[in-house]
């Protein structure tokens, strides 16, 4: 499939991987930020990607050290733009670019997908497949529409065997056979909200 670029055989991945659907977070980020301010009664800033990755890994069993993490950003060709998200252009900058901090270093690549040809959620799955066949891949963590290709995903992680697959969603996703963490808490914490103001 050519638009599967996961496939092709140069790709070098890291031992360490989040996998996420870019039009899925930002439409996450979008309904939890307004559900947020109306709580908290105060206007929260864009969701820092960077950041809310840290969450996610450490989330996701990573600790502290020189780690290489990457970050794989699959979206809709026709949504190049993230609108709650920093940095928002996911071709210019976020495709091809790193930053360092106590957990590693993350490198952050983005893949649009053409929809006359595939689906973000085959694509996702497909995605997942082909991690979980590379040797170099130990850990994995999955950000997506679980509610919408969920059962897809579980079957696929049934040959998981020997890699440290988490699941991130705002709620338990049925069938999985892998730990699953909530999404709550990465996106809380990126968006500078504390446990405190949210009790």
């Amino acid at each position: 499939m050519d638009q599967f670029k996961f496939a092709q055989p140069e790709v070098e991945w890291a031992e360490n991987v989040i996998l996420a659907d870019a039009d899925y977070l930002d439409s996450l980020v979008f309904n939890v930020s307004v559900q947020l301010e109306r709580m908290l009664e105060r206007r929260l800033p864009k969701l820092d990607l960077a950041r809310w990755a840290d969450y996610v890994a450490l989330d996701g069993g990573l600790r502290p050290g020189d780690n290489a993490v990457q970050l794989l950003l699959i979206h809709s060709k026709k949504k190049g733009i993230l609108k709650n998200i920093l940095p928002a252009n996911l071709a210019t900058e976020i495709d091809g670019q790193a930053f360092r901090d106590n957990l590693g270093e993350f490198s952050l690549s983005a893949f649009p997908v053409e929809d006359t040809m595939v689906t973000p959620g085959q694509l996702f799955t497909q995605s997942v497949e082909a991690l979980l066949t590379s040797e170099r891949v130990k850990r994995l963590m999955l950000v997506g529409d679980m509610a919408a290709y969920g059962d897809d995903v579980a079957h696929v992680l049934r040959e998981a065997d020997g890699k440290q697959v988490t699941v991130f969603g705002l709620h338990t996703q049925s069938g999985l056979r892998c730990p699953q963490e909530s999404l709550s808490y990465s996106l809380l914490a990126a968006l500078g909200v504390s446990s405190d103001e949210v009790k």
